[in-house]
């Protein structure tokens, strides 16, 4: 082998020191250094109108659909503060929310305002109505079904879970479908938590019946309104109980709310009528506001959608 290739003790003259600084104490990181945990401390005292998120609570079914709006509030830290009503009914009382969670570390503060919709149990009022509305729907347990049927009070409890549950299954089903209708934020027994739809200046949006629109914002409310009906249809449905009463007007979009007795359509006996029904109910608005809309041809435009 050539010369050129021979190693001598020469041919590396730092490797000794280099190898020594490596290994001196001084380049050696502290192993504590490596785990450096930041600790903040969260005020545990609530006042008697707020308690912890319910977020992690409940199941990942339980949570509203994905991708999920970017005012959700998920954090674990996160307080609910009951603000006041905005609604009470026969069968169910809405309330105002604040969910917030302070800034942590590097993440900042954040909330978002939320209805709180929790059904009545066994002060539940609506059931000499509710019959037609649930024809189609099944109950698994028919222990549960019965006691539905003799109205005893662990049946009332379950009904109100029932309505609470309906109303959650189909704003997911139409949120999905792009029906204009509050995003279904999370459900807990009878709370069903949701999008606050408010006016724009911090209150609560106005009920189509009492707002006054123009000739233009009213033409525009139809067509909105015209297509969530068809999104409904098409995915077999009615509202069952549309009126002026259970839309909301929130600037030039309207929002459907109140959705626990969504009708199917084809597997219940009286589902054409209720479609009917909320056609005639529609069209009369309109047309008194100015709009001539013809019941009939709505109803048959929503048929085509269904077969």
């Amino acid at each position: 082998m050539s010369s050129e290739y021979e190693l001598t003790d020469n041919y590396f003259p730092d490797l000794d020191s280099r190898w020594s600084e490596l290994t001196s104490d001084e380049s050696q990181p502290d192993p504590a250094d490596a785990f450096v945990f930041k600790f903040h401390s969260v005020d545990e005292q609530l006042g008697p109108d707020q308690r912890w998120s319910t977020w992690l609570d409940v199941e990942r079914g339980s949570r509203g659909p994905e991708p999920r709006p970017s005012w959700v509030v998920t954090e674990q830290a996160a307080i609910d503060t009951e603000l006041g009503v905005l609604k009470t009914g026969k069968e169910a009382d809405v309330f105002l929310v604040e969910r917030a969670v302070e800034a942590i570390g590097d993440n900042p503060a954040k909330s978002s305002l939320l209805a709180a919709k929790r059904y009545r149990t066994e002060e539940h009022r609506s059931f000499h109505r509710s019959t037609s509305y649930v024809e189609g729907r099944r109950t698994r347990n028919s222990r549960d079904s019965r006691a539905m049927q003799k109205k005893t009070a662990h049946g009332r409890s379950v009904a109100a879970g029932h309505w609470a549950y309906a109303e959650w299954d189909a704003l997911n089903r139409l949120w999905k479908a792009g029906v204009p209708v509050p995003y279904p934020v999370q459900i807990d027994g009878i709370e069903l938590l949701m999008e606050f739809i408010d006016d724009g200046e911090g209150g609560a949006a106005p009920r189509l019946a009492q707002v006054r629109p123009s000739k233009e914002l009213l033409g525009q409310y139809f067509e909105q309104l015209r297509g969530g009906m068809r999104e409904l249809a098409r995915a077999g449905l009615a509202h069952g109980d549309l009126s002026p009463y259970n839309v909301l007007a929130q600037g030039d979009r309207i929002v459907m709310i109140d959705l626990p007795q969504v009708v199917d359509i084809v597997g219940n006996p009286k589902g054409m009528d209720f479609l009917m029904r909320d056609c005639h109910n529609m069209a009369t608005w309109f047309t008194n506001r100015g709009l001539e809309i013809d019941d009939q041809e709505l109803f048959a435009d929503l048929l085509t959608m269904v077969y």
